[in-house]
């Protein structure tokens, strides 16, 4: 049986972080679906498909992943895919409770999909897309946080 993963998110924009569990969940799996949704309390800074984009472009050396758009229920979606699990990634000890607590709630809704969580590369644990947006925004240095193609589409956004 073929061994599909997801790994959903917002990725607005994808970090070097995301990278990280990107290509290490690529090694776990015959298959990683990246779902990118729009569902989320926060205002995006990039469209879906400017988000689709930038993931295809960085992620195209990894011939296992698919970037598909989603929403609705990530259970699902995941059982639409044929998926076996879902990745998450855990930063700080805060995210650990959500996750967990979302994990818990995918278990009662569909008991044959796991979640599989991934810590990222200890240099990437303190960073995530919304604090990218605003160093950028107030002019710092984000180049060891974001590929080269995800920087250029930033400082472009921010000169529209």
């Amino acid at each position: 049986m073929k061994k599909i993963a997801i790994y959903p998110g917002t990725f607005d924009p994808i970090t070097n972080g995301h990278l990280n569990i990107i290509k290490r969940s690529s090694n776990l799996f015959d298959e990683l679906i990246i779902a990118v949704t729009n569902e989320s309390k926060k205002k995006s800074f990039f469209s879906i498909n400017e988000r689709i984009e930038m993931i295809s472009q960085v992620t195209k050396e990894i011939s296992n992943i698919k970037v598909d758009e989603f929403s609705g229920l990530l259970m699902n979606y995941a059982k639409l895919k044929n998926a076996n699990a879902v990745v998450r990634g855990l930063r700080v000890l805060s995210d650990f409770e959500y996750e967990f607590k979302m994990a818990m709630m995918n278990n009662s809704l569909n008991k044959r999909i796991d979640t599989v969580f991934l810590m990222p590369n200890i240099k990437y644990v303190h960073i995530s897309s919304s604090l990218i947006k605003e160093v950028s925004s107030l002019g710092g240095d984000i180049s060891k946080y974001v590929p080269q193609f995800v920087q250029d589409k930033i400082n472009i956004k921010k000169n529209e």
